[in-house]
């Protein structure tokens, strides 16, 4: 299993992630500046609004930099059979023999990306299930609770 080409397909979603954040900060701060904002009275906020926005865009155009860097620098831990840790590649089935597939990563939980025909959900420690995961082998099964939902999953593979 070669989990530096998942590594490099999730580099390059997180790219296009950043584009299109970078492209939003653009237009906000296009918004912002822009004439037709400039406030007519005190109660005209659409300015102050707009900026904003501009600065919350800012700020996820550095989350999507650091999320990048984090995974250019990600050192990928390899072989099979091994307890479920951070770079794992690891799938799973629920009690309809539903299964998913899930990458350890160290941020951008909850991104999904097409890997060998095959959708690939990145899988945070912090998140309830990747709490429930770590440090647990092919056989186990595991039960967590989110929103008062109890979930249920075997551990099929870990690589």
């Amino acid at each position: 299993m070669n989990k530096s080409e998942l590594q490099q397909i999730i580099l390059s979603k997180l790219k296009q992630r950043h584009v299109i954040a970078h492209e939003a900060t653009q237009r906000a701060i296009d918004a912002a500046t822009d004439e037709e904002t400039v406030p007519e009275h005190k109660y005209d906020t659409l300015a102050l609004e707009a900026s904003y926005l501009a600065h919350g865009q800012a700020m996820r155009v550095l989350e999507c930099e650091e999320d990048i860097r984090q995974y250019q620098e990600l050192v990928l831990r390899e072989g099979e059979g091994k307890p479920i840790a951070m770079t794992s590649y690891l799938a799973v089935v629920d009690e309809q023999d539903n299964e998913k597939h899930f990458f350890v990563g160290p941020c951008a939980g909850g991104l999904s990306v097409d890997w060998q025909g095959v959708e690939v959900s990145i899988l945070t420690p912090q998140a309830p299930l990747g709490k429930a995961l770590l440090g647990k082998e092919v056989g186990d099964e595991i039960e967590f609770n989110v929103a008062d939902s109890l979930f249920c999953y075997e551990i099929v593979t870990v690589y």
